[in-house]
C-alpha cells in the first residue's frame, strides 16, 4: 500500500467459532428450508425425495471442502469475491460480487414477503408488502448491533425454529406408515395422470438440484472470517457444522414425514402438506404453533441474509468499487458497536424496495446465480491449490481435486435443468448471464481505466 494511502477500514475479531455458527446456521434457516423450498422436490420426486436430499448432501459436501480450504487460505469478510479476485484475478472477483450482491439484496426481500402467509395464523389478513418492509427494517436495526449480539439474537431464534423441526420429527416417527426400507428402495410417485407409480432417475435428480438450494448457506461462514477469533485456523469447523446441522435437521424431519404419511397421492396432491400433516397427527393448534415458528425462522434468517450483505457492502467500500467517494461512507464502522451500520443501513433500504417488485420477478431474479458462484469457487480452489496460492492456509481438502470436480459437474447438470425450464429456470439464466455481461463491461469501462482494482484487506494493505 502507498505510504500515504489511509488504512484499509478493518473489522474487530471478536466473536468464537460457535457465533459464527450461529449466524451461518440462520441464514440457512433449517425450518424454512424444510418447509418452503423442499416440498418443490417431495412434489417432483415423491417419496423419492429422501434419496435427492442424500444426494445433494454429497454435492453439499464437496462444496465445503471447496469453502474450507479457500477460507482458510483468505478469511476475508468480502466473501467468495474476495477469494476469488485473489486467484482468478479481479475481474473475476468483480463478477462473482455482481452476481451475487443481486442475491444478498432481493433474497430477504423474498423471504419477508412470505413472512404474512404464516403470521396470519395469530394476524390475520396481514398485508405481504408492509409485513415485509417492517421485517426488514427491524432485522436492518438489529444488524447494526454488535457481532456477538446479533450472534445471540439469531441463535436464540434458531432455536425455536429447530424446536419446531423436532415436533415434525416426533410426529412422523411415532405413526410410521413407510418404513425406511420402504421409501429408500421402492419410492413413490405422482405420474401424469395422478396416480402412485416408482419415481424415474431423472425425477429424483431434478429434485437433487431443488435440495441443493435448500441446505445452501454454509459456505457463508466465511463472511465472518475477519470477526472470528483464529478463523483461518477454525473456519472449516464452522463450515462443516453449518453443513451437518442443516442437513439433518432438514433430511430427518423430511424422511421422518415421508414414514408417517398415510396416504401419498393425498399428501402429494396437498398445497401445503406439511401442515396438513401437522393438523392430521397433532391438532390445528399445533399446526398454528409451527407456522408461527416459521415465521420467526424466516425474520431470523432476514436478520442473517442482511448481516451477510451489509460485509459485503463493507468490503465493497473498502475496495473502492463505486466511483469518487461513493465508497467511504460504505466502510464506515459503528463507533460503539464496530458494525458496518451505513453498508447495513443501505442493504435494509435496498431489500426494502425490492419488496415492491413481484415475487416472481425476484425469484428469476435469483434463481440461478448460485450455480455461477459455486462453478468460479470450484476453478479458483483447483486453480489456488495448483498454483500454491492457498498453501498458507490451515486447511487442504482430502481426495483434491475429487470434490471440486464433481461439484462442477453437478452445476453442469443443473444448469441444463433449469435451462429445460422454460417458465422459471430458462429466464433466470439468461438474467444472470446478463448480470455477467454488464458486470465484466463495468469492469473494462470504469475500474479497468482508472488502473485496475485493489483489493484491500483486514491487515490494512494492499493485497
Amino acid at each position: 500500500m502507498n505510504a500515504l494511502s489511509p488504512p484499509a477500514p478493518r473489522l474487530r475479531q471478536s466473536m468464537k467459532v460457535l457465533g459464527t455458527l450461529l449466524i451461518t446456521l440462520s441464514a440457512i434457516s433449517p425450518a424454512s428450508s424444510a418447509l418452503i423450498i423442499v416440498p418443490s422436490a417431495i412434489t417432483t420426486a415423491g417419496s423419492g425425495s429422501f434419496l435427492a436430499m442424500l444426494a445433494a448432501a454429497g454435492v453439499g459436501l464437496c462444496m465445503a471442502f471447496v469453502y474450507a480450504e479457500l477460507g482458510s487460505a483468505f478469511a476475508l469478510t468480502g466473501g467468495e469475491y474476495a477469494i476469488v479476485g485473489r486467484i482468478l484475478g479481479p475481474m473475476s472477483g468483480f463478477v462473482v460480487l455482481a452476481v451475487n450482491m443481486i442475491g444478498m439484496v432481493l433474497i430477504p426481500a423474498i423471504m419477508a414477503l412470505g413472512l404474512s402467509a404464516y403470521l396470519g395464523v395469530v394476524f390475520p389478513a396481514l398485508p405481504a408488502v408492509p409485513t415485509a418492509i417492517a421485517a426488514i427494517l427491524l432485522s436492518t436495526a438489529l444488524g447494526i448491533l454488535n457481532i456477538r449480539t446479533s450472534a445471540l439474537i439469531t441463535g436464540l431464534f434458531l432455536g425455536v425454529e429447530l424446536a419446531a423441526l423436532g415436533l415434525l420429527t416426533a410426529l412422523g416417527l411415532l405413526h410410521v406408515e413407510h418404513p425406511l426400507s420402504e421409501i429408500t428402495l421402492h419410492p413413490l410417485a405422482l405420474s401424469a395422470d395422478h396416480t402412485l407409480a416408482p419415481t424415474g432417475f431423472s425425477a429424483i435428480a431434478m429434485a437433487t438440484s431443488v435440495a441443493i438450494f435448500a441446505y445452501n448457506g454454509y459456505g457463508t461462514a466465511v463472511y465472518f472470517g475477519e470477526e472470528t477469533l483464529d478463523a483461518s485456523r477454525l473456519i472449516a469447523r464452522s463450515i462443516f457444522g453449518a453443513l451437518i446441522i442443516a442437513v439433518l435437521a432438514e433430511l430427518v424431519p423430511v424422511t421422518a414425514v415421508l414414514m408417517g404419511v398415510p396416504d401419498y397421492r393425498q399428501f402429494l396432491t396437498s398445497p401445503d402438506m406439511f401442515s396438513d400433516f401437522i393438523t392430521l397427527r397433532a391438532g390445528p393448534i399445533w399446526t398454528d404453533i409451527v407456522s408461527s415458528a416459521i415465521a420467526l425462522a424466516i425474520v431470523n434468517a432476514v436478520i442473517a441474509n442482511l448481516l451477510l450483505s451489509a460485509r459485503q457492502v463493507f468490503s465493497m467500500g473498502r475496495d473502492h468499487v463505486l466511483p469518487g467517494r461513493l465508497n467511504e461512507p460504505l466502510s464506515l464502522l459503528h463507533d460503539r458497536y464496530h458494525s458496518p451500520w451505513v453498508a447495513t443501513i443501505l442493504c435494509g433500504v435496498l431489500s426494502c424496495i425490492a419488496c415492491l417488485v413481484s415475487l416472481k420477478m425476484l425469484v428469476i431474479a435469483t434463481g440461478t446465480g448460485l450455480i455461477f458462484v459455486y462453478s468460479t469457487l470450484c476453478v479458483a480452489v483447483i486453480v489456488g491449490r495448483w498454483r500454491g496460492l492457498t498453501a498458507h492456509g490451515h486447511y487442504a481438502m482430502p481426495l483434491f481435486p475429487l470434490p471440486p470436480l464433481c461439484a462442477l459437474a453437478v452445476m453442469l447438470y443443473v444448469t441444463w435443468s433449469n435451462w429445460m425450464d422454460l417458465t422459471t429456470g430458462r429466464p433466470s439464466l439468461i438474467f444472470s448471464l446478463s448480470v455477467v455481461a454488464c458486470a465484466i463491461l463495468y469492469y473494462m469501462v470504469v475500474l479497468a481505466r482508472r488502473g485496475g482494482w485493489v483489493l484491500r484487506g483486514p491487515d490494512q494493505a494492499d493485497l
